[in-house]
């Protein structure tokens, strides 16, 4: 869509309490109204499918090799389970509000980078971004977005906004100043790198179906690069033409500059590693393994946040994802650790069900059973205070 015809207004927005969204559907169930979406968050997938092309439902569904790794970040969250605790004082319903990145945020999630989003919906990420506004959860923009910094940055308004980073090679440090000098400006706060995608992965889904997105000579994935005047100016001074005049060359020369080495932050598997990011002088890492998209055969990312968390917890801020699907999920994550948890797949559902109000009902609908799980087991806030390892135990320990 045109700038002119989609118009976002973020604008101040209050927090509301995240439970309002349970009450305000059962009020419009007195008049025999039901919601658009589903609340049951393991049917968002296959809902999602129906809607989706058989490309962009290989790439979002799909998981490195046979899919072991990306099955054990599910299998997971079962071995651990919240122990409630009724006999406790709770006089209203948890504060859901963090302390992570410097920043005090009202609620411990953040939109994961995902890029291609136009391959879902397409108003991609400019609906995403929007919702996550309205909803006061960070955005995390891809540098394989389908759409620009700019107009990322304008649908977004003035919600909290970090930028991923696939590090370009060192001789072309021109474009890497260039992408975060304009995400600087647009207002991204934060800038993430990922490690572990400097080479995609062995997707069987995407080599069945024969689809990259990022070798496609349009702007899906590449609209970063490509609107770039740092890579342009190569371009244009290699090819002695303009990136318009030769699309598919452009295409092809970007996303080389942007996949060659990674650098740190995302993508932490491993306590060596995790160690290795303090001594860099990091302010977080992500204990991520590109929720099974990456590697097969590897570990759950939950299975080692607890290990990593111990090393290096009380010396940097550590956010977790892989896996997360529910509110229960969200509470496990943050009680073994986590500062707050990244939500990848659950909203690009949304995105692919219903644009900007999917993605918005996926985020209210895991706050909200975010909330509710943490008050009924008697914890009043996400602060490791009160959401710690005590909450937990192991499942396998009770029998």
């Amino acid at each position: 869509m045109g700038e002119t015809e989609y118009h976002y207004h973020a604008g101040k927005r209050s927090h509301p309490n995240p439970i309002e969204y349970e009450s305000s559907i059962y009020q419009k169930g007195l008049r025999y109204q039901r919601p658009p979406f589903t609340f049951k968050p393991l049917e968002w997938e296959a809902l999602a499918a129906e809607r989706m092309s058989a490309d962009s439902r290989g790439y979002v569904m799909g998981s490195a090799g046979t899919g072991e790794t990306a099955d054990k970040n599910r299998a997971a969250f079962a071995k651990w389970s919240i122990i409630p605790r009724r006999l406790v004082k709770t006089t209203s319903l948890p504060d859901l509000s963090v302390g992570a990145l410097g920043q005090k945020l009202p609620f411990p999630i953040a939109c994961a980078p995902v890029g291609v989003q136009r391959i879902f919906n397409q108003d991609g990420e400019m609906a995403a971004a929007a919702a996550a506004a309205k909803q006061n959860v960070p955005y995390i923009m891809s540098t394989a977005s389908s759409t620009s910094i700019e107009d990322v940055a304008r649908a977004h308004g003035d919600g909290v906004r970090w930028f991923q980073l696939y590090w370009p090679p060192n001789e072309q440090n021109d474009i890497t100043i260039s992408m975060l000098d304009r995400a600087r400006r647009d207002g991204f706060s934060t800038l993430f790198v990922t490690l572990d995608t400097y080479i995609l992965g062995w997707r069987p889904s995407d080599m069945d179906n024969g689809y990259n997105p990022f070798l496609r000579s349009d702007q899906v994935g590449v609209a970063i690069g490509l609107t770039d005047p740092a890579f342009r100016d190569h371009f244009k001074k290699k090819h002695e033409k303009s990136v318009e005049e030769d699309m598919s060359a452009a295409v092809a020369e970007w996303t080389h500059t942007i996949f060659p080495g990674p650098i740190v932050l995302k993508g932490i598997q491993s306590v060596e590693d995790a160690k290795k990011c303090v001594d860099f002088g990091v302010q977080g890492i992500v204990v991520s393994n590109h929720g099974g998209r990456q590697s097969d055969g590897g570990c759950s990312s939950l299975g080692v946040l607890p290990l990593i968390v111990d090393a290096v917890g009380d010396k940097i801020d550590v956010l977790f994802d892989s896996g997360i699907r529910c509110g229960a999920d969200i509470a496990k994550a943050l009680a073994l650790g986590a500062k707050m948890c990244l939500i990848g797949r659950p909203y690009i559902y949304g995105l692919a069900l219903g644009g900007e109000e999917g993605v918005s009902h996926v985020l209210k609908a895991l706050l909200g059973d975010l909330e509710l799980t943490l008050h009924l087991a008697g914890v009043c806030s996400p602060s490791l205070e009160h959401l710690n390892r005590s909450v937990l135990t192991k499942e396998d320990g009770l029998f």
